[in-house]
């Protein structure tokens, strides 16, 4: 069964840091979405010192610029009441195509239910961190883990 596992994070670089473990635990970084909303004052450099593969220029701020050398889509939306968020992951497209949906609507695409993506918004606009990522039950407990040490403040599967 196919789980979407939801964390909350009080900085991008920790949504980053618990992508790369997964990433490194050879589990599909493909199915992992972060949203954060961008602000002036977004960290410009990827404190990883990778060589990414992401063009400096797509996403505004470099807000997520340190996702490199994950096989995520990255990009900068303006959403209306929010402002621009950094997205990374399936997220992006689904955003994309929808943006009149905000982030409610993608969120709900993802197999979160409507209620707690409104929150997950609001915690975005309050400016934490939302990590998303589709996975096996198998993998759920794993993943949870990462997440936990990484510095989630609050994880939950839908």
């Amino acid at each position: 069964m196919t789980k979407t596992v939801v964390a909350i994070f009080d900085s991008h670089s920790q949504a980053e840091d618990a992508a790369y473990i997964i990433k490194e635990k050879g589990l599909r970084d493909v199915d992992i979405s972060i949203i954060t909303k961008q602000t002036e004052d977004s960290n410009l450099e990827n404190k990883r010192g990778r060589n990414d593969d992401i063009d400096d220029g797509v996403l505004t701020g470099g807000v997520l610029g340190g996702l490199g050398g994950l096989a995520i889509g990255v990009g900068s939306l303006v959403v209306p009441g929010l402002g621009i968020i950094a997205a990374a992951g399936p997220i992006v497209g689904i955003l994309g195509g929808a943006v009149a949906g905000g982030v409610v609507g993608g969120l709900i695409d993802l197999g979160i239910p409507e209620d707690e993506s409104r929150r997950y918004e609001k915690e975005i606009k309050e400016g934490r961190v939302i990590f998303s990522m589709k996975c096996s039950s198998e993998h759920e407990d794993d993943i949870k883990g990462i997440l936990e040490n990484c510095g989630a403040k609050e994880i939950k599967s839908h």
